[in-house]
């Protein structure tokens, strides 16, 4: 009895510890919602999720994306090529590739967005509607409309897409630099295209750098569950706030492993401003290469070299300087940039989120710096990838000033060509000054195929936005004769 009597204790005590943990939740989950980065937080206080979940999930939309069929032509290996002609007798050379038309398939892809204004401007990732031929936005209440794309910007993965409407739910937007590591933050989108989804965790990092080559890197890491369908989505705090857009995880699998990515709203801000404005992102840049010093310091002693005494292990280590960006008189190799307009820099994040989503060329800023370790200031006037402080416009095939066609069969066959685009009509432009005709050819722009109008309009834009504004064109004549021209897209 004494032994029934010890179980009948010991399961009461289960029973009234449950009961208190429900107790203890229904009264966290009435609380008025507890401020982070916009107030503070007591510490050891519980946290609800509810007030923010609820507040946010109206203006997550789902971004569903067509990419009609395309005919391209591509370069394939005749495997019996060189068994029936070893030795090019039938127009064959070993070797020598077959270039076939092929059609593509028609594709569908979704992704997530954040409506971000009533009137109906959303915002998503470059990487869910980059190649998108149609748009549609579902709401969360099942309404579907037509978007189309306002502006793209590779470099941050941000896109700004519009659709018609009013009274929208847009999302209110905080300020991403007053997140704090160890807030808690949730992630909604739509993964795996099941339905729009919440998920909870932490910002487990901020300004992390992913190595992406040229592209903006500063992410808000968080332990939140972001997946294939996240794209796009919010990230946001406990008071229902946007604070980053959710872009990739991290993943062996290519399944959430622990480590999802977001753009902060830092970023975010300026982009959609440049978008609006402008049509294209205005970036300004210091005009340097270099690396985190503790990273360049890391890889010093994995080649067993000399390390430097740099007078710190936290900066920026200057590797190049470009001899017409905004630095070239004041930076030289082997400075350690610590601080940008008074405030601290200790890795390459923090001054890209900096200046990516604070300045514009013409800016200037007071950059503090060590060489030698003797610290040096210096104010400069920031400068475009192009080297000077203009207004960097997205040109269009208005630029070029003429018409253009695919090259029809009977052209490929006479001047033995595949692809390429006639010019049919010049009028005033990039084109006439460049000293093309009616009639020739383009076959490359770039050292990109021009197959398709598309091609060209893409090779134009990439250009106007690039350092040096230019198409090297290669094309033919009607008589067979090979020419070089060299289009300027840059208006005087």
């Amino acid at each position: 009895m004494k032994k029934v009597s010890n179980y009948l204790v010991y399961a009461a005590c289960i029973v009234a510890i449950a009961f208190s943990a429900g107790a203890f939740m229904k009264v966290s989950a009435n609380q008025v919602p507890l401020l982070n980065s916009s107030g503070s937080v007591a510490p050891g206080q519980p946290v609800d999720l509810t007030y923010a979940a609820e507040k946010a999930l109206p203006s997550v939309v789902t971004v569903r994306v067509v990419t009609n069929s395309k005919t391209q032509v591509v370069e394939m290996d005749d495997p019996f090529g060189d068994f029936f002609d070893p030795f090019g007798w039938f127009g064959n050379p070993r070797g020598e590739k077959q270039k076939r038309q092929v059609q593509t398939p028609k594709r569908q892809g979704s992704g997530s967005g954040v409506i971000i204004s009533a009137d109906g401007y959303i915002v998503t990732n470059n990487h869910v509607v980059d190649e998108a031929d149609e748009i549609t936005v579902i709401l969360t209440d099942n309404r579907e409309f037509s978007a189309t794309i306002v502006g793209t910007d590779a470099t941050s993965d941000l896109a700004l897409i519009k659709v018609s409407g009013k009274n929208l739910p847009a999302i209110t937007i905080a300020d991403s630099q007053k997140l704090k590591i160890g807030e808690w933050v949730i992630a909604i989108g739509n993964p795996f295209s099941i339905g729009t989804t919440v998920t909870a965790g932490i910002v487990s990092a901020k300004a992390r750098s992913m190595g992406g080559g040229n592209s903006v890197q500063s992410f808000i890491q968080t332990d939140a569950a972001i997946n294939r369908g996240n794209s796009g989505g919010a990230l946001v705090n406990t008071n229902g706030e946007l604070v980053g857009i959710n872009a990739m995880l991290y993943s062996e699998t290519g399944s959430y492993s622990g480590y999802g990515f977001a753009i902060p709203t830092t970023i975010m801000n300026k982009v959609v401003d440049d978008l609006k404005q402008y049509g294209t992102v205005q970036r300004a840049l210091l005009g340097i290469q270099g690396s985190d010093v503790n990273n360049y310091i890391d890889n010093l002693k994995a080649q067993n070299k000399e390390v430097p005494d740099f007078g710190t292990v936290e900066g920026i280590y200057v590797d190049n300087v470009d001899e017409e960006g905004s630095c070239a008189d004041v930076l030289k190799k082997e400075d350690v940039i610590i601080a940008i307009d008074g405030k601290t820099v200790t890795k390459m994040a923090e001054l890209q989120e900096y200046l990516f989503g604070n300045k514009k060329p013409g800016d200037k800023v007071t950059i503090t710096f060590l060489r030698n370790k003797n610290k040096k200031t210096a104010t400069i006037e920031l400068k475009n990838a192009q080297g000077n402080t203009k207004v960097v416009k997205q040109a269009d095939m208005d630029v070029l000033g003429a018409n253009f066609r695919e090259v029809n069969e009977q052209e490929k066959k006479d001047l033995k060509i595949n692809y390429g685009l006639v010019v049919t009509k010049v009028n005033k432009g990039a084109i006439r000054e460049a000293g093309i005709v009616e009639k020739f050819v383009i076959l490359n722009a770039n050292d990109q195929p021009m197959k398709t109008i598309d091609d060209l309009q893409e090779a134009v834009k990439t250009a106007s936005k690039s350092k040096d504004p230019v198409l090297m064109i290669k094309g033919i004549f009607p008589s067979g004769k090979v020419a070089y021209k060299v289009v300027n897209l840059q208006e005087e």
